[in-house]
This record gives C-alpha cells, sequence and structure tokens, in this order.
C-alpha cells in the first residue's frame, strides 16, 4: 500500500529502524528518517546504517530526537506524513539499572511525541510503533507461546515497563482520539548489522579475542530469536494492514521457536570455528528465564511466516561479522580487526 507521502521512520539508525528503511525504499516508497545518534553504543555503527540509505534520493535524514513534541509535530505536518514507524526507544534491559532517566526521555516522553504528532495530524493512515517481548515478564521454561491477550501486569524491568507504558498510552489515545495503532512486540532480534549490547554479538567479539563469556542463568535461559529480515517482514505487513480508527492493536513478531542459550552459543562456535571459554553467572536483575511468542494473530493478519532459522541466521550474522573485520570494521568491530 503505496502513497505520495513519506513515510516517518524513527529510530532509522537503529538496527530494525534501517532495516525496515531499506525495505521501504526498496519497494518504491518515500522514507524520512528521524534520529539523534545516541552514544548507547558507538555511533559509528549507526552511522554506517544510514550510509547505506542516504544515497537513496527517496530518503532524508532528520537528525533530531523523537522526544521533542515540536520537531516531531512539525515534521508530520510539514511532509503530509500519514503513516508512521516508531521504532526510536531506549533500548536495553541492564542498562535500565543504570541509567533509568534515558528511558523515561526516550520511551515515554518520545512515545507521547509521536502519539501527539498523530493526533493533531488528523489524517493518520496507521501508526506503527515497537513494544517488546519484556511486557510479559518472567515465565519458565516449556508451555505454550506468549499471548497478546494475557494482562502483562507484572514487568521486571524498567525497560519493560516503560514498553507497558507505551502500549497503555496508545491505548488511551487510539480511543480518545480514534488514531489506528498497531503495537508490535519484538522477541529478541538479531542478524547482520545488529546491536552490539546483544549477547549473540558481544559472545562473538569475545570468542574471535579468545576471552571468556559470561553465561547468565548459568545456560538455563531460552530465547525466541527472531531473524531481522523476518522481523522486517512483520513491520512492513502490519504497516500495510492498517488497524482500525479507535484500535490499538497488539501483535507479537517472533520465531515461535524458543532456543537455549547454549544452543545458540553452539551455533556461533560452530560458525566462528573456535570455542568458547564460558564462564557461568546466576541470572542477572530484570532478565527473563524465557522468551516464546505465539504469532497466530500476525499470521492471521499478515500471513507472516518466519524463514530464517537460527542456525543459518547465525551464519549470515557471523559473515557479516567477519566482512566487516576485513574491511577495516566500523565501531565495536575495529576491537578485533
Amino acid at each position: 500500500m503505496m502513497t505520495d507521502s513519506p513515510i516517518l521512520v524513527t529510530g532509522a539508525a537503529g538496527f530494525i529502524g534501517h532495516a525496515v528503511s531499506e525495505r521501504l525504499l526498496a519497494r518504491g516508497e518515500r522514507v524520512l528518517g528521524l534520529d539523534n545518534f545516541t552514544d548507547y553504543y558507538d555511533v559509528a555503527l549507526k552511522k554506517a546504517r544510514t550510509t547505506r540509505l542516504v544515497d537513496n534520493f527517496n530518503f532524508r535524514l532528520i537528525d533530531g530526537d523523537v522526544a521533542s513534541p515540536g520537531l516531531v509535530s512539525e515534521l508530520v505536518k510539514a511532509n503530509g506524513i500519514r503513516r508512521i514507524v516508531h521504532l526510536a526507544a531506549q533500548a536495553g534491559v541492564r542498562y535500565s539499572l543504570e541509567n533509568p532517566f534515558a528511558y523515561e526521555h526516550s520511551n515515554l516522553k518520545g512515545h507521547l511525541a509521536v502519539l501527539e504528532a498523530a493526533r493533531h495530524a488528523g489524517d493518520i493512515e496507521h501508526l506503527v510503533y515497537a513494544s517488546s517481548s519484556s511486557v510479559y515478564g518472567d515465565r519458565p521454561l516449556g508451555g505454550t507461546g506468549f499471548r497478546e491477550d494475557e494482562p502483562c501486569t507484572a514487568p521486571v524491568s524498567l525497560y519493560a515497563a516503560t514498553k507497558r507504558s507505551c502500549e497503555l498510552m496508545s491505548e488511551s489515545y487510539a480511543k480518545l482520539y480514534r488514531l489506528p495503532l498497531s503495537g508490535l512486540r519484538f522477541f529478541t532480534v538479531y542478524g547482520p548489522w545488529g546491536r552490539p549490547d546483544m549477547a549473540y554479538y558481544g559472545f562473538a567479539q569475545k570468542i574471535l579475542l579468545g576471552q571468556p563469556i559470561e553465561v547468565f542463568g548459568e545456560g538455563r535461559m531460552a530465547r525466541d530469536f527472531t531473524y531481522i529480515d523476518d522481523i522486517v517482514d512483520g513491520v512492513v505487513g502490519v504497516l500495510d494492514r492498517p488497524s482500525a480508527g479507535g484500535e490499538n492493536r497488539l501483535l507479537n513478531i517472533g520465531d515461535c521457536n524458543p532456543v537455549g542459550l547454549m544452543d545458540m552459543i553452539s551455533l556461533l562456535e560452530r560458525a566462528l570455528g573456535r570455542p568458547a571459554v564460558k564462564l557461568m553467572r546466576p541470572m542477572q536483575p530484570g532478565d527473563v528465564t524465557s522468551t516464546y511468542a505465539d504469532i497466530s494473530a500476525i499470521q492471521a493478519l499478515t500471513g507472516y511466516s518466519p524463514k530464517v532459522p537460527l542456525a543459518r541466521g547465525i551464519e549470515r550474522f557471523v559473515d557479516w561479522y567477519l566482512s566487516e573485520i576485513e574491511t577495516g570494521g566500523r565501531g565495536p568491530m575495529a576491537a578485533v580487526a
């Protein structure tokens, strides 16, 4: 579903934001990207991602803070924005223990700024925003997939609490102002151009350097690892199918196949051709035991079907990572070169 107006993508220099922008550009959309290049992780990686976008004449990058209500409203108004993919946020569970006000600023204030801009625009066709599997709280291993109709009342980290708060704010704005909203609960997104703070990324770097890796939860955790291309399929598929005015639709995007942490490490070892030196550690505050997406709702809506199993996705990540080292590296890769 393409229109003449550009799509606003917040967090366009981020892992998911740049991949979504790339897909939209590939199908002929115009994209207005917003990012303020925070230094939560190496800014060089974020700039390298946007380098892949800026040569496209249909892409325009704005260096600005999504938590600036005036800026966001002006961008929406001046550019005739009718579709928004809001991905900008302060990520990371553990960092929320160190710098909680970064989450208040980017996640809560930033989300409210986007909702207000959409409210005053008056003709928004669809606002799709990022939530997280962390809203489900801690669960034991096994059982069935997490369903969107579960209450989600016990977040175990501030990050999770802010993401659930964004869902609740969206619910009120949808009802009050008849906005068509869709919140996407992402499950452990990984792949090339990913975030260096994610476990698979940090493990790869340390394994190559011959340094020990810390395995938290003593390896008894599992995650529903979801490859970036599959995530983008889901985001774009949902964007093309607006919710009804007044509806805040919540949807899981995952692989529906939780994998144990030790199994993921074994796949990394195989792809890198090196063993990992493992230091077993207890669970860290804010972590959850497992994640497991029930994806029946997004499948029914879009036909979403994950295509990349973890073994293949890890191989693609490692191929990308090693090629970045060979070409001089960007940001965190330079330490290995």
